[in-house]
């Protein structure tokens, strides 16, 4: 009797009682920079009416304003507003050490720009990685950000897992493969000789950090942003229930084979540290181990895959490859998604108009994504030599899509007649009805250059 009056006596109570919120801690005193100091470039920062205030500077490099302590796991707000044309962000987690790059500063930034790409709320590495999430993975959240106006930011940082929002909308949701601690920095991008921006301002208000723990991360760190994941050889939760699959188990051959044998290469190919790693010959096209094809066929499937290059390298990534086609030198046949090292390999060259180069569907279509938004300052975001690249190949029916570094860089239509008349302009003109069969094994190819592999998986549709 008396539990069940202490159990009617908690449920009449419950509606009142208070949750705990995360504990604040102090990092701006809306007055002085006391707790913060400068790296790396020459533009001022002033404080004026509780705000900071960052202004351009034509021949500067990216300066930064950073807190002096160090943070891991938080909550974030702040305000921000940008003048017309300017980049900035929010450095979270980051770091400079002199060592390393002459102390540049690196880490993960939160993206803010006032331009017509609208990436604000996605998620760069400043100094290293590059692109972790652009708003390509979430582009319906791109319209968050309001030009020339006060824009609200929450940023979530527990363990590995980034979460973001704009003026209450969701934007970035990002696992990333390991937990790093650092400071958290406001930046001043550089703008290099251009006097139209000079002078121009970004300004912070209201920021506010606070401790995070686990339970606190389970209850607000809940978003609807997609989820893009970067952990080694591992699926998510997310992405078990929504039907991926590793595609390499991260330590053995299991599901794979030589593209002309009945086992996997016993040279040529190395396994080690959760990396699939082609090493380097003599540069020649399947001439060392040879290529590696899964045993297994697919038909519609979205496959994702990391690599990182050497100085120099080719490779490449092909789909709806029959093994039985080519039975003589070379690669076999299939369509693909070319990995090249466009400075300094001279197949880019070749080919007609690029389409040779990074991420293109290699002797067809250059890469370009461009194409698909006119407001990206580039055509291709590519990441260095010896940093991780993000390879993704989309495939339903005859409907097929690159994307680099998540991007979408290529888009085509197989079976129709300008496919073939591609085809028919191309080193593959003398293969019948190429790259039009119904399913294929995709393949990953030899090109005698080292080339890594990692988080190779894949969902069929």
């Amino acid at each position: 009797m008396y539990l069940k009056n202490l159990i009617t006596l908690f449920v009449a109570i419950s509606p009142f009682l208070v949750v705990a919120k995360p504990k604040e801690i102090k990092i701006f005193d809306g007055k002085t920079t006391k707790g913060w100091h400068v790296l790396n470039g020459t533009a001022e920062y002033r404080i004026e009416n509780g705000e900071i205030i960052g202004i351009s500077k034509a021949g500067s490099p990216n300066t930064f304003l950073v807190t002096d302590n160090n943070y891991t796991n938080f909550v974030l707000e702040y305000d921000m507003r940008i003048d017309e044309g300017l980049n900035s962000g929010v450095q979270i987690r980051s770091q400079s050490v002199s060592s390393i790059n002459n102390g540049r500063v690196f880490g993960p930034q939160i993206e803010c720009e006032d331009t017509q790409r609208g990436w604000a709320g996605g998620v760069y590495d400043e100094g290293r990685k590059g692109w972790r999430y652009p708003m390509e993975y979430n582009p319906k959240a791109k319209t968050a950000f309001k030009k020339s106006e006060w824009n609200h930011f929450k940023v979530i940082a527990f363990d590995n897992h980034f979460v973001t929002w704009v003026n209450g909308i969701a934007t970035a949701n990002l696992l990333e493969e390991s937990v790093e601690t650092g400071f958290i920095g406001l930046q001043v991008h550089a703008i290099g000789s251009d006097k139209g921006k000079e002078g121009k301002e970004i300004r912070w208000k209201n920021i506010k950090l606070s401790s995070l723990t686990s339970k606190d991360f389970a209850k607000i760190g809940k978003t609807t942003a997609p989820q893009v994941s970067y952990l080694t050889n591992t699926l998510t939760k997310e992405q078990i229930a929504d039907g991926w699959k590793l595609l390499w188990d991260g330590k053995t051959s299991a599901g794979w084979r030589g593209a002309k044998l009945d086992h996997f290469p016993t040279s040529g190919w190395k396994m080690g540290d959760g990396i699939l790693e082609v090493l380097a010959s003599n540069g020649g096209e399947s001439t060392n181990g040879g290529d590696i094809v899964t045993i297994k066929k697919y038909k519609n499937f979205i496959l994702e895959l990391d690599f990182q290059i050497t100085q120099g390298a080719n490779s490449g990534i092909k789909y709806f490859v029959d093994t039985e086609l080519n039975k003589g030198a070379g690669s076999s046949i299939g369509c693909e998604f070319q990995i090249l090292d466009d400075q300094n390999h001279p197949d880019a060259k070749l080919g007609k108009d690029g389409n040779r180069t990074m991420g293109s569907l290699y002797d067809l279509i250059r890469a370009n994504g461009k194409t698909f938004n006119p407001y990206l300052p580039t055509e291709k975001y590519v990441n260095g030599i010896g940093n991780w690249n993000r390879a993704c190949v989309v495939v339903e029916g005859n409907k097929v899509k690159h994307i680099l570094n998540g991007i979408k860089v290529v888009e085509y239509e197989r079976g129709t007649a300008d496919w073939r008349k591609l085809v028919a302009g191309s080193k593959y003109k003398d293969w019948p009805k190429f790259g039009e069969a119904e399913s294929g094994n995709i393949l990953l190819q030899d090109h005698g250059n080292n080339v890594r592999f990692k988080n190779i998986k894949i969902k069929e549709l």
